[in-house]
This record gives C-alpha cells, structure tokens and sequence, in this order.
C-alpha cells in the first residue's frame, strides 16, 4: 500500500513540492553561511518525494544552532515552502484518493517551517531514535 501512495504521491503532487525544495536548496547553497539550510533542503526533498514509510524525529544532538538556523529558514524559505504544502493538501483533499495525500502534505507542514535539526527515519525505527534521545 505505501508503495501505491509513494507513486501517486510522487505523480501528482510529490515532484513538485520536492523542486522547491532543491530551488530552496540552491539558493542556499550561493551563500556560505547558509550551506546548512541547503543540506537540510535536500533531505527534506527526498522526503517529500517518498513520503509514505518514513517519519521525521528530531536529532538527539540538534541545539541552540538549530533553533536560530530554523528561525532564519522561516523567514527565508520555510513560510514560502508552508503555503506551498497548504495549497496542495487543499487540492489534493477533494477526492477520496487525495486524503492521504493531503495528510502526508499536512505531515510535511512543520518540517518545511523548521527542517534543521531533524532526521528521516524508517517508520518502524522511529521508537528507536525516540528511545536513544530520551
């Protein structure tokens, strides 16, 4: 089943969530102090083209950098890559098939606002890490 909505996912919505993020990432990378929002852009990318099977934790070892980090992303990329998300759970909700796609472009919201200082894990290892931070 998550392989049937990794693929409708990536047709209809999937790709091109993830080109904002590589654009988000290539602006990035133009300025030195911001290569770590470019990294965080590129792995959120590859999450938003894969999405079902995974999760998102927050990284044991993430800090006071990645707060300010994330702060600096909301006002650069994040609000741009939230709206983003928002239209299209709002298309994608219309149809039946679409609601979990909507859910899985809702799920992404807070990780767009704030992608520093998080890591993608496979869905069943996400006790693990939770477990290892705590």
């Amino acid at each position: 089943m998550r392989l049937i909505l990794n693929i409708i996912w990536l047709l209809f919505g999937g790709l091109w969530m993830a080109a904002g993020y590589v654009v988000a990432a290539l602006i990035s990378f133009l300025l030195i102090i911001t290569i770590p929002f470019s990294f965080a852009s590129l792995r959120i990318a590859s999450y938003a083209l894969w999405p079902f099977g995974r999760t998102i934790v927050d990284k044991p070892t993430a800090g006071t950098g990645a707060l300010i980090g994330n702060v600096l992303w909301i006002l650069l990329f994040g609000m741009w890559l939230a709206i983003g998300h928002l239209i299209s759970a709002a298309a994608m909700a219309i149809t039946i098939i679409g609601i979990p796609l909507a859910l899985a472009n809702l799920k992404l919201i807070p990780v767009s606002l704030m992608p520093l200082g998080k890591q993608i894990v496979p869905v069943g290892s996400s006790q693990q890490f939770a477990a290892v931070a705590a």
